[in-house]
């Protein structure tokens, strides 16, 4: 239940139409605070997706438990009103956007990032043999029997940052793909043929 909560906390933040709120007390800048620093000491290589982002969310609002309730007795609000601690969580949430806390709107983005409607998804390990220019990027792993296998890169993902410049670094390092399967037109081949497209990368 407290999951479900914190999590329509940030759906609540964006929806909601103004970031104006009242004045800040040191219990609420000090959560904040201390909310921002735990989002920002995150491993973001290892969160990859929106279910580990949301469950990073979730972790860095709970460990601020015992301020929470400090901030609620600042607002004179009983910790059991639920619509009332709801709205504390938004001003949070406001008060990281307002202070531009960088680690809540890259967790954000991810939260908020869905894979194509109805596409299978999957992970693919092994170790970068190279990655071909062509139209576009192919990342090209190889696995323990020196198989190759080639996934695409058409958007930005999350790791992608480390392959836009000196990406030959990683080569024959060991990566963990996260791949989602889209169906695209082959203008030479005139024709429709499903790829793995990349969504998330860890190198390992």
């Amino acid at each position: 239940m407290k999951h479900i909560l914190l999590l329509s906390l940030f759906y609540l933040i964006f929806l909601s139409p103004s970031l104006a709120q009242t004045q800040s007390g040191p219990a609420e800048k000090k959560i904040t605070e201390n909310i921002c620093g735990c989002m920002t000491s995150l491993d973001y290589e290892k969160i990859t997706d929106k279910q580990s982002a949301q469950q990073a969310f979730v972790d860095c609002f709970s460990k601020q438990s015992g301020l929470l309730i400090q901030l609620a007795e600042e607002r004179n609000i009983e910790f059991t009103d639920g619509p009332a601690m709801k709205q504390l969580g938004i001003d949070v949430g406001k008060n990281l956007m307002k202070d531009n806390c960088e680690a809540f709107m890259k967790l954000s983005v991810l939260m908020a990032k869905e894979t194509e409607e109805g596409a299978s998804t999957g992970f693919a390990e092994g170790k970068l043999k190279r990655i071909d220019s062509k139209d576009f990027n192919y990342f090209i792993l190889t696995d323990g029997s020196n198989n190759e296998k080639s996934f695409i890169w058409l958007r930005q993902f999350t790791g992608s940052d480390k392959f836009t410049s000196n990406s030959s670094k990683y080569i024959n390092s060991k990566l963990k793909i996260k791949w989602q399967e889209i169906e695209v037109y082959i203008p030479s081949a005139k024709n429709y043929y499903k790829i793995k497209e990349v969504v998330g990368i860890e190198v390992l």
